[in-house]
């Protein structure tokens, strides 16, 4: 967690209605195929309501996926104002190294800018095609496929654009994003811990792959809010703020949902209202000038533009110009509230004692959701009821205990940080929900006591399929073929 705590306020002293908070929190609570994990609020400058979804906690990393890119535009805007950054240069003048090999005119007027407004003519994302081009450095596997329109026209959401745009500040700085950002904008901000995948290794991606808490998103969030200005001090240029927080190109026509359509920016979204950073499955940096707020959340959804909708139709309208004073009893039930957040377990008891000390294959002979886990083992452990699910891929194992009532959080330091909730679901089936914490995902493993066989699914599917052990931040650099993604 960050060092120094963000400044709190109560809502109504904020001139918000804690009311239209709580009005929120029902919504995505009740929405399906949404599992919000935390929330937090900021009103002028104050955090007014924070919380978390046991067993998801304040001190814990989040993998934010595409959040990740706004701090990559971050970092770019540090090097534009160190002077080592030119939005207006070529690509291939940073990697003159391959200039013999790009030839492509198209490819060779692609700009720094066009890299990081997703502009670089391209329809299509082509991060895999650029890995499988030049697995060794694919930013020259980016250039060697010709954009499809004159870089600069058209919008297409395309990771190896971001890619690139990291590789050039990587490049530049000679260092990873992580360790350029630590005393630029991480230490500045108060920010703890983060880590980042990395491929190559040693090299941090830029598109996803940030793991960090939400209080680090807020603390983000509320200094683009602030002009690039922290507690007094300017962190970022005032311009770049401005540029990266404006549509820089339309992306009108790229779907139904409406708050994918408003403009982008520097790795940033706009939206209906104000302009954001997000990833995948719910991981949101919503700043909203005309509120002077700053809403950060971590999610596992499927459904990102209802928790948008969530937020205009119950949180906007609980911003109010002055403070509230007669609304301090809600102040506390919120404050009330917001303490005892808590996930749905599974439903159901204990089982059979015969039960204990089973061993189960998986059904069908495969786990298509994750085809890595060939075998499930579940015996008793101690004396409240408990009991180790052990999740096996080949000749790697993961030991994980669990008590029927409760979310059984992993201890420190265990292979992979997870809580797994247990309940009898059947007369003869037992299921376990195991949160790997550091992740939005969940999977749900069956026992069938009859059979002795297992289904396992993803309540929310990862782009990763390889093994269990890499669904956790990765505190040692992890090359990202090794993960798949």
């Amino acid at each position: 967690m960050s060092t120094q705590p963000l400044r709190e306020s109560a809502p109504a002293a904020e001139g918000v209605d804690a009311r239209g908070v709580e009005a929120f929190l029902d919504a995505i609570e009740a929405a399906p195929d949404t599992e919000p994990h935390s929330v937090m609020i900021l009103r002028h400058g104050r955090l007014i309501a924070a919380g978390w979804w046991a067993p998801y906690s304040p001190d814990r990393v989040h993998l934010l996926y595409s959040l990740s890119k706004s701090f990559t535009a971050t970092a770019a805007g540090l090097a534009a104002a160190e002077g080592l950054l030119n939005l207006d240069d070529p690509v291939i003048a940073y990697f003159p190294e391959f200039a013999a090999d790009i030839t492509d005119a198209g490819s060779r007027s692609i700009l720094v800018r066009h890299v990081a407004s997703m502009a670089s003519g391209h329809v299509t994302d082509i991060r895999v095609k650029a890995v499988e081009g030049d697995p060794a450095e694919p930013v020259r596997g980016f250039l060697l496929i010709p954009p499809d329109r004159d870089p600069g026209t058209v919008f297409t959401y395309n990771q190896a654009a971001t890619y690139t745009l990291a590789a050039i500040v990587q490049k530049l700085t000679g260092q990873p994003l992580t360790q350029y950002l630590r005393p630029r904008l991480f230490d500045p901000l108060g920010i703890g811990q983060v880590f980042w995948q990395q491929y190559p290794r040693g090299r941090d991606v830029g598109y996803s792959g940030l793991h960090a808490t939400t209080d680090a998103i807020a603390r983000l969030g509320q200094l683009y809010l602030n002009g690039g200005v922290w507690e007094g001090k300017r962190v970022l240029p005032a311009w770049w703020v401005a540029e990266a927080t404006r549509p820089q190109i339309s992306n009108a026509a790229q779907g139904a949902t409406p708050d994918w359509q408003q403009g982008y920016g520097f790795q940033f979204w706009m939206s209906r209202h104000g302009y954001r950073g997000d990833g995948v499955y719910g991981q949101f940096c919503l700043v909203l000038p005309e509120q002077d707020a700053v809403i950060a959340m971590t999610a596992a959804s499927g459904q990102m533009q209802a928790m948008l909708d969530a937020v205009w139709d119950y949180l906007l309208p609980a911003f109010g110009p002055a403070a509230l004073a007669y609304e301090r009893p809600a102040d506390a039930g919120l404050r009330e509230r917001l303490s005892r957040l808590e996930l749905p377990q599974v439903p159901g008891g204990s089982g059979p004692t015969a039960f204990r000390g089973a061993e189960f294959t998986p059904r069908g002979g495969t786990c298509a959701d994750q085809p890595t886990l060939t075998a499930v083992s579940v015996t008793e452990a101690g004396d409240d009821g408990g009991y180790v699910l052990r999740l096996t891929e080949g000749n790697a194992s993961l030991d994980l205990r669990c008590v029927v009532g409760r979310w059984t959080v992993s201890e420190p330091g265990a292979p992979v940080p997870a809580a797994v909730s247990v309940g009898w679901t059947g007369k003869d089936a037992v299921t376990f929900d195991v949160a790997f914490l550091e992740t939005p995902h969940h999977l749900v493993v069956t026992c069938s006591l009859p059979d002795r066989t297992f289904a396992a699914r993803w309540r929310t599917k990862s782009p990763n399929d390889g093994p269990l052990r890499l669904f956790q931040a990765p505190r040692l650099p992890v090359r990202v073929e090794e993960r798949r993604r």
